[in-house]
């Protein structure tokens, strides 16, 4: 999964995982850009009684980096508030709830959104409504509507987002984490079995989305909206986090709870599996903490993944070339690290300069496509990942692809990629009903009664 569950201490702490960050051009606005950031990994759709929320006492922050030195220069920081209105009852909802003010829901959490930059900080909005979970037909009975009053205007031409969605990534976790088989190729695996083709993992679960659609000129450098693909203004990096207080207190009895201190970063991400793939277990909690500008300790992960020395072992036959591949993979460190720079891919280039700092890196002179390709730059598609990251784009089968080999041509011109590297997949096609054709771009969440099996 992109970082659903993916280093010890977070994956007990499911309100503050960053499981996948977004950001692209708005397809329908594009002179916005859209950042989607989401937490609380493989939500079971039957929650209840008690329904996923945000944390209340977790700091969430998108982050945009428009210099390139690996540092934020703006923020957007996300703080929760959740009431309850009615202290006799133990459940959610005690009727139908039709709108968000509705008093049938018992449970109800709200926000604030601030921006913060060298000007300062700004409320853009407060005491904003999150839609209330998904719970079924007698409850809600009406859910994309709710969802669709939960999208609040900012001044600005801004849009605003946060509750429970559909899980847009579409992954096939079961197989990857058993020894990196890929069914479609397990015929030719260490350990074989027929191919069949891949199984969408996340397809029936949800997840809360933070999503903030804001023009292009609110994130440049100099306010400016880029039209030159090749100026470096044209380029933004985007990361989100989620920060816990330094100290928690748990009252005796009442087992209430009080913060203090400062906020202690406990999870971020970027790039799509990287903390996941790239980063050993020993280390994966001390890269949730860290700051992008700081990767340069994580540099060597990255110019010799674990995962290109396995493929060959556990694919015999399949990778003669990347089994004899020993040099450091500056490809992937461009890819990942830096951006590409200019002349590497025709008329594209989402570098940042020298600073090695895992971002999604958008040009944002660069427009939607008319017709989407889910491999993106490798698929001739230059609006897709790794310039910056749709909902569509098939990011696993795109890094599995990098890492077997199939980009280090960019950087070494007589290196020959295996074909297996060009072929390699997990063999799923995003399904229609992940995301929707309008902010916030992700789609209405699965309900606990029409899946009763995810119950257990």
């Amino acid at each position: 999964m992109s970082s659903h569950r993916e280093a010890p201490e977070i994956s007990k702490d499911p309100v503050a995982d960053n499981t996948d960050t977004y950001a692209f051009v708005s397809p329908d606005f594009p002179d916005t850009v859209t950042i989607i950031t989401n937490y609380l990994p493989t939500e079971v759709p039957a929650g209840g009684p008690t329904f996923f929320e945000f944390g209340n006492d977790v700091l969430y922050k998108i982050n945009i980096d428009n210099n390139g030195d690996g540092l934020a220069d703006i923020s957007y920081e996300f703080n929760f508030e959740t009431r309850l209105d009615n202290v006799n009852t133990f459940l959610y909802n005690t009727g139908t709830i039709g709108s968000l003010a509705d008093p049938n829901w018992n449970k109800k959490q709200f926000y604030t959104v601030t921006r913060r930059d060298k000007h300062g900080a700004k409320v853009l909005g407060e005491g904003l409504a999150c839609p209330p979970c998904n719970i079924g037909p007698h409850s809600t009975p009406n859910y994309s509507q709710l969802g669709q009053e939960a999208v609040h205007s900012l001044a600005g031409g801004q849009m605003v987002f946060a509750g429970q969605r559909n899980d847009p990534f579409f992954v096939d976790i079961g197989s990857i984490f058993d020894l990196a088989d890929l069914r479609p190729f397990q015929n030719l695996h260490l350990l074989p079995i027929p191919a069949t083709p891949g199984v969408d993992t996340l397809s029936t679960l949800n997840c809360h989305s933070i999503a903030i659609q804001v023009p292009i000129s609110s994130l440049t450098v100099d306010g400016s909206v880029p039209t030159n693909v090749m100026s470096s203004k044209a380029v933004v990096g985007v990361w989100a986090t989620a920060s816990r207080r330094k100290m928690t207190i748990v009252e005796g009895a009442s087992a209430e709870r009080s913060e203090s201190g400062p906020w202690v970063q406990v999870s971020r991400l970027a790039n799509p599996l990287f903390n996941e793939v790239l980063i050993p277990m020993a280390k994966k909690d001390e890269w949730n903490a860290s700051f992008p500008v700081n990767e340069r300790q994580f540099l060597q992960f990255v110019q010799h993944p674990e995962l290109a020395k396995l493929l060959p072992a556990l694919y015999p036959e399949v990778f003669p070339n990347l089994e004899g591949l020993t040099a450091p993979r500056e490809d992937l460190v461009a890819i990942l690290l830096t951006g590409l720079p200019a002349g590497i891919v025709p008329g594209f280039q989402n570098n940042t300069g020298k600073v090695l700092a895992d971002m999604l890196r958008l040009n944002l002179a660069i427009p939607p496509a008319k017709e989407p390709n889910i491999f993106g730059v490798v698929g001739g598609d230059l609006a897709g990942f790794p310039n910056g990251r749709r909902l569509m784009d098939d990011v696993t089968t795109i890094e599995l692809r990098a890492i077997a080999g199939l980009t280090f041509p960019l950087v070494q011109k007589n290196y020959t990629p295996d074909a297996a590297a060009g072929e390699i997949t997990q063999g799923i096609t995003a399904l229609p009903f992940r995301t929707q054709a309008t902010f916030p771009y992700v789609a209405t969440p699965h309900d606990g009664f029409d899946f009763p099996s995810m119950a257990a």
